[in-house]
């Protein structure tokens, strides 16, 4: 078996993509459509990182093709809905064949959405990220470059665990910085333009 390409891949349309982002492709419209594009606002932060949270030892295609599924069960990632589900509604969403069914992840995102709407008296979620944005840099040649977390990752997700949130640590918390744009970690080639 070959090993997995570390370079961009050009794919069967003629575009060259970070390799992860060809196939299948449901991962091709993530790439090339949002996967670090700038996200804002607070419904959409929060629902990037429960996201990133639930993927926490699973593929990120799993999350991805359930993603409907979360979005109807949360409400839309709406933080003052969800920040409202009681213990009945925990139990509602063990039940739902829509989303992944771990307790401590239905948990975690019903705390910390209410968390985040506490997050409001000091200027909100998007002023958390923001305040930890790293400076700019160019983009990786390799995947094998990429860092599993880095100083401002690390430091987002002792702001966010001091908020009170939880399933946030430094691969997290990188991970989200990633989707949401706060980093440019397309491969160098990729046919995506820089932000």
């Amino acid at each position: 078996m070959a090993p997995a390409p570390d370079g961009p891949v050009v794919g069967d349309d003629g575009l060259a993509r970070c390799p992860w982002g060809d196939r299948p492709a449901d991962y091709r419209r993530y790439h090339d459509e949002e996967w670090g594009r700038t996200v804002t606002g607070e419904h959409a932060l929060f629902e990037r990182l429960s996201l990133e949270a639930f993927q926490s030892g699973l593929s990120w295609l799993t999350i991805l093709r359930r993603r409907e599924g979360f979005r109807r069960a949360f409400a839309g990632f709406d933080p003052e809905v969800v920040a409202a589900f009681g213990d009945d509604d925990v139990e509602r969403l063990l039940l739902d064949p829509g989303i992944i069914r771990n307790r401590a992840k239905v948990v975690a995102t019903v705390r910390n959405a209410r968390a985040v709407v506490a997050l409001r008296a000091d200027g909100g979620l998007e002023a958390v990220l923001e305040a930890h944005r790293p400076p700019p840099r160019g983009r990786p040649e390799r995947l094998s470059d990429l860092p599993a977390a880095t100083p401002e990752s690390t430091s987002l997700a002792r702001t966010l665990k001091r908020a009170g949130l939880t399933f946030v640590g430094p691969t997290t918390a990188y991970a989200a910085m990633q989707a949401c744009g706060y980093v440019d970690d397309h491969l160098a080639g990729c046919h995506v333009p820089p932000r």
